[in-house]
């Protein structure tokens, strides 16, 4: 599983639940055309973390890089509906920044052949 991360603040002056909505429609658009396998959306919880994370974290799931370059490709398209749903969520975030993570170890990871 590649899980592609997102952190972020909301502007001032949007509405927490109301961004809420927006990223579970965008995303929940993603899952149902087959571009994404699973998400999570997640708020830091009593003030902890580091302080250089923003308060809010999308996890994206992907099966592999192929089901994330289809997403990828679905979000440039710049075609509705998936336009609407990404400027839905994107123009009521600020402080974004990204990380693409994996599952470890991968599943067709072989061992006892390593060199060192």
């Amino acid at each position: 599983m590649d899980i592609y991360h997102v952190w972020c603040n909301l502007k001032p002056g949007v509405d927490d639940t109301e961004f809420a909505d927006s990223a579970h429609a965008y995303l929940q658009h993603l899952c149902e055309e087959g571009s994404l396998a699973n998400y999570r959306l997640t708020r830091r919880k009593l003030g902890l973390g580091h302080p250089n994370l923003p308060e809010w974290n999308i996890l994206l799931e992907f099966e592999d890089m192929t089901q994330m370059d289809q997403a990828f490709s679905s979000v440039a398209s710049r075609a509705d509906p998936v336009e609407s749903f990404h400027y839905a969520v994107n123009s009521k975030v600020q402080d974004v920044f990204f990380a693409l993570y994996r599952d470890f170890p991968d599943a067709f990871r072989e061992r006892g052949e390593e060199r060192f």
